[in-house]
C-alpha cells in the first residue's frame, strides 16, 4: 500500500497548523475526504442537481441513477443480500434510533430485557434507555473484563430468554476493543433475541460481511469512512424491516395517500421520508469506490502495523496511562500523569498534532475507567510511522512543559 500516494489524494493534509505540518490523529471522530469524494459531490451539484424518484427529465434520471447506484455500492460493500436492506439515514445515531423507535417500542413489553455494554457510545445507550422507559423493559449490561473486552461466557450468562434485543458496538471508539459480535449474535439468536451492531468504527477499518456476522441490524456513518457528513446507513434483515413502521412521515415514503389513511412504499424507501441526502449518498458511493480501490485488507494490515508501532512507542514512555486491550483497533486512548487531557491536546495542537480529548461520548465507560476524560489518537489509511513519531515528540514536550509548570 503506497501511503504517500494515498496522502496526496487528501488535500487537507497538505497544510501547516501553528507553523507545523498537520498530523491528523482524530479519524475516529471523522475521517478526512479524498479528492474523488469531494469531486463526486461537486459534480452532482454542478451537473446533476435534481430531486430523485420524482421526475422523468434527464437531470432527475441521472440523479436517481447515481443515488440508487450508491445504495448498490453499499450493498456490495457490506455483502447485504438486497438493496431493500440498505436504508440511507443521517448517520449511525439516526440508524440506531430508527431501530429503537420502530422495532423496539413495537416489540418490547414489561419484563423483557435489552442487553448492551458499558463501553457503548451514547448513541447506543440513550435510545435503549428511552425504549426501556417507554415499554417497561429492563436495560442490562454485559460486564467487561479488566482490559475492556467481553468474555463470551459472560455473554452467555447475561443474555437470557427474557432478552429481546442485544446491541453492541463492533469496535470501541475509546478502548479500541474489537468485539466478538458474530458470537454474541449467535447467543442472542439462541434466545430468539435480535442483534444490532454499531459499526461506526468497524466498517471504515475492516471488511464487514453482514451475512457472515448474522446480525439483524448494522448501523454506520459515511463521514468516518472518507465520505461526507450527514449520511449513514441502516442495514436490516428484510423480514424485520418489512414489519417495522416508518419513523418519519411525508413525501418520498408514501405509496397512496387518502384523506384519512395512507400506505407506504416498499423497502427501503418507506424509511426515507422527505428529500433524501442525495449528494451525501453519492459521496458515500465515491468513498466506497476509493476504499475498495485501496483494498480493505490492505487498510486493515496497514493499521495493524501502525498501531503496533504506536503502542510500542507509548509503552516505553514514562508517566502515561494507556486504556484498553493488547489487541486493538487503530486507536490509543491515554492520559499523561498529572496533566488534564484537554491540556495535552492543546499542547499537541500547538505542534500541529490533532488528537481528541474528553469523554468521547462514553461517560459510563469513563466512570468504569475511573477517569473523567482521556486523550485519544486514532489512525487511518493516510497515517504513517512518522506521524507516530511526531506524536511522541509532542507528548515529550507536553510532559516537559507541565513538569516546568508544576
Amino acid at each position: 500500500m503506497n501511503v504517500k500516494a494515498i496522502r496526496e489524494q487528501f488535500p487537507i493534509l497538505n497544510q501547516e497548523i501553528n507553523g507545523h505540518p498537520l498530523v491528523y490523529l482524530d479519524s475516529s471522530a471523522t475521517s478526512q475526504k479524498p479528492l474523488s469524494v469531494i469531486k463526486a459531490v461537486e459534480d452532482y451539484y454542478k451537473q446533476d442537481n435534481s430531486n430523485v424518484h420524482r421526475g422523468v427529465h434527464t437531470l432527475g434520471t441521472r440523479a436517481t441513477d447515481k443515488y440508487e447506484g450508491a445504495r448498490d455500492k453499499v450493498r456490495k460493500f457490506i455483502n447485504a443480500e438486497s438493496t431493500q436492506q440498505v436504508i440511507f439515514t443521517r448517520g449511525t445515531t439516526t440508524s440506531i434510533n430508527t431501530v429503537a423507535y420502530s422495532y423496539a417500542r413495537a416489540n418490547l413489553a414489561e419484563g423483557d430485557e435489552i442487553v448492551i455494554t458499558p463501553m457503548e457510545h451514547h448513541s447506543n445507550i440513550i435510545p435503549w434507555q428511552q425504549a426501556a422507559k417507554a415499554t417497561g423493559a429492563t436495560l442490562k449490561y454485559l460486564p467487561l473484563r479488566p482490559d475492556g473486552t467481553i468474555d463470551i461466557e459472560d455473554a452467555k450468562n447475561t443474555i437470557t430468554d427474557k432478552t429481546k434485543i442485544v446491541a453492541t458496538m463492533h469496535v470501541s471508539n475509546v478502548l479500541g476493543t474489537i468485539n466478538p459480535v458474530k458470537e454474541i449474535a449467535r447467543i442472542a439468536h439462541e434466545h430468539h433475541a435480535v442483534m444490532l451492531v454499531d459499526g461506526a468504527q468497524g466498517v471504515p477499518h475492516m471488511q464487514v460481511d453482514v451475512q457472515d456476522l448474522d446480525c439483524d441490524f448494522y448501523a454506520f456513518s459515511g463521514h468516518k469512512m472518507c465520505g461526507p457528513t450527514g449520511i449513514g446507513v441502516l442495514y436490516g434483515k428484510k423480514e424485520l424491516l418489512e414489519d417495522m413502521e416508518p419513523v418519519e412521515f411525508g413525501g418520498e415514503m408514501i405509496d397512496f395517500v387518502n384523506l384519512y389513511d395512507s400506505t407506504w412504499k416498499e423497502l427501503p424507501w418507506k424509511f426515507e421520508g422527505g428529500t433524501p441526502i442525495i449528494a451525501g449518498a453519492i459521496g458515500l458511493g465515491a468513498a466506497i469506490d476509493f476504499l475498495q480501490e485501496v483494498g480493505m485488507d490492505n487498510i486493515h494490515a496497514h493499521e495493524e502495523k501502525l498501531i503496533d508501532y504506536a503502542m510500542k512507542q507509548m509503552r516505553s514512555f514514562d508517566g502515561i496511562s494507556i486504556y484498553g486491550p493488547e489487541k486493538r483497533a487503530a486507536l490509543v486512548t491515554f492520559n499523561l500523569d498529572d496533566v488534564h487531557p484537554h491540556d495535552t491536546a492543546t499542547v499537541l495542537d500547538s505542534e500541529g498534532i490533532a488528537v481528541r480529548a474528553g469523554h468521547h461520548c462514553a461517560q459510563p465507560l469513563m466512570k468504569w475507567l475511573e477517569v473523567t476524560a482521556t486523550a485519544r489518537a486514532s489512525f487511518y489509511l493516510y497515517n504513517t510511522p512518522e506521524d507516530v513519531d511526531r506524536l511522541m515528540e509532542g507528548l515529550k514536550k507536553t510532559k516537559e512543559y507541565f513538569g516546568d509548570v508544576f
